[in-house]
Order: structure tokens, then sequence, then C-alpha cells
């Protein structure tokens, strides 16, 4: 007979994101992304809420939050989540995303765990051993709730990686069990897909990898749709199925991103940036960039390094707040 916990008692799920949130506040000594000791885990953390939309590539991942709330976006699309859910990205998204809830004594605070589509197919193979499921394929990004299990095994991921020796041995273990949790659960169909050759999200990954890798190339739909092994109209559909954009608009939102990354990292010319990722016209250039992010480039760039500036300003002056 199942027992019920008694009134007031913390559910073990409870304890396990307080105990995921203590462990990512000890990884991440301030506020950044950290690449632990184990490669593909990341301790994210942000001690306050951000105003703007930070725009960017995002990789095949699951990301898990242990405290704060989370805004992201992918096209016209709106996802949120907190602490009771989980966000899975299959492909390689432009996205832009806004931390929502945050503070100094109670930082957002995300573990992000890097997807292998051939380790994920690897497992598929062990979890269905009857085949894959049959799933109506749709975007590469989507919510699942965090179960007990999956935080109780990402606590003892981050328990690892204050001892890198026994990191090495462990952490792919429990990294597996992470992704086989996941494959059971509800959405376990869905991520199957990632590393099903024959499903469309596998074949559309392989038009999404050829334009990341050559975003300042023209694109020829014949040769992406080649490269997929499907016509150029399926690709076409399938494309803006997964990414919720077209091959063109995708590329177009990549080039964007570069060009402002170029900018603001490298102190790189509006014309000179334009260019570089494939334009020819440098008015198209910034009638789309200022379409694309709210201002004209040379005014965001300058509120970009005005903020970039303030924050390093604030991280000196946060002290640690918590330790184990």
């Amino acid at each position: 007979m199942a027992v019920n916990p008694a009134p007031g008692a913390p559910s073990l799920k409870i304890q396990g994101v307080t105990s995921l949130a203590d462990l990512l506040l000890a990884n991440a000594p301030h506020d950044a992304s950290f690449e632990l000791c184990t490669p593909g885990v990341h301790a994210i953390r942000a001690s306050r809420p951000t105003t703007e939309l930070v725009h960017g590539l995002q990789q095949p991942a699951l990301c898990i939050i242990a405290q704060g709330a989370k805004t992201v976006m992918l096209g016209t699309e709106t996802y949120e989540y907190d602490a009771s859910r989980l966000l899975i990205f299959s492909v390689d998204l432009p996205i832009a995303g806004q931390v929502r809830q945050a503070s100094a004594s109670k930082p957002y605070l995300c573990l992000r765990l890097d997807i292998d589509p051939h380790r994920i197919a690897e497992l598929a193979l062990k979890v269905y051993p009857n085949g894959i499921p049959q799933v109506q394929e749709a975007r590469a990004i989507y919510l699942a709730q965090a179960s007990a299990a999956i935080i109780d095994a990402a606590v003892r991921l981050m328990a690892l990686m204050s001892n890198p020796t026994e990191a090495n041995l462990l952490a792919p273990l429990l990294m597996d069990e992470i992704l086989i949790r996941l494959l059971r659960s509800p959405v376990g169909g869905r991520l199957a897909q990632i590393g099903n050759i024959g499903s469309h999200t596998h074949r559309v990954a392989k038009a999404v990898t050829w334009v990341r890798q050559n975003f300042e190339q023209a694109i020829k739909i014949e040769t992406l749709a080649n490269m997929a092994h499907m016509s150029a109209s399926s690709l076409h559909q399938h494309f803006k199925a997964v990414t919720s954009m077209s091959p063109v608009k995708y590329q177009k939102v990549l080039r964007l991103q570069e060009a402002r990354r170029l900018m603001v990292s490298q102190g790189m010319e509006v014309s000179t940036a334009s260019q570089r990722v494939g334009y020819v016209s440098p008015s198209q250039f910034s009638r789309e960039y200022a379409r694309h992010f709210g201002n004209a480039p040379t005014r965001d760039i300058a509120m970009l390094r005005g903020q970039a500036r303030q924050e390093r300003n604030l991280a000196k002056q946060l002290k640690p707040i918590h330790k184990l």
C-alpha cells in the first residue's frame, strides 16, 4: 500500500530540486555559464532577471531549472519553464531567452546537459527493442515534467563534479540514466527521433547543420533537399515544422546573430560585419537587423556594450551568499 507523505512534508521531488540548486550554486560562483569537469555538463547562474532578450544558437540539449524561471522564444512561439519542468532542444535552433525570476538571494540556476544524437540512437535501441514508436513529429523544442527520478539522477551527477576522478568514471553512466528515463517518459518517442535515421527530425537536422556551417552562402533548396533525402516541397514543410522557420528565414536569423556577435566581441564595423555574414546590401542588413533586434545596429551595439559594463560592475559588487 502506498503511504502518503505527512501533511506539510516536502516531497522527494522538492527536496531533490533544493539539493540540485545547492549543487549548482556551488559550481557556479558568479553569474555565467560554467562547463564543469565532465564535458557537456554546464551550470548556469543569473542573479537578476534580464530586461532584454538574449539571442543565441542553442544546440541539442536538456535544460533543468532548479531555481527561478525563464522564457524561451523560437520565432513567434514562447516557452516558459521553471523548477517544475524541463526543456529539450533536439536540433540547432536560433532562439531568444529571458530570465524571468532571479535575485541575489535566490539566483536563477539551471543544469544544461548537451545531447549527443548518436548516444540517443544507441540508448533508444535498448529502450525500444521492438522499434521506436511512431509519433507526430513537431517542434525541435518541447517542455516536459521534471520527474523526481530525473531530478535525483541530476543531483547525483552534480554531486560528482567536485571529484573529477569519480566524475570521469561515473558521470557518463548518470547522463545515460537521465536520457533513459527521458526516453521512457511521455516525451520519449519524440526524443528518440533525434537519433532515428529515418525520422523527419533526423533528416531536417542534416539540412540544419549544413545551413549553420555555411550560413554566409546562398541557399539552394534543391541541394538541401537532396542532402535530407526529401523533395524540395517536403523539406520546406518539415524544416518549418521542426524549426518554426523556413530554411531562408533560419539562415537570416543565423546571419543576424553572427553579425551581432562580431560587432560586440570584435568591434567590427556594421558594413564589415554585414558582408562577413553574407549580406550584399548594407541597407537591407540594417533594415532586417532592426526588425529582428528592435534597434538599428549602431544603437543596439552601444546598448549591449553599456549593459555589459553594468553587469561587470555589478559582478564586482556581489559577494558569495551561499556555500556548501
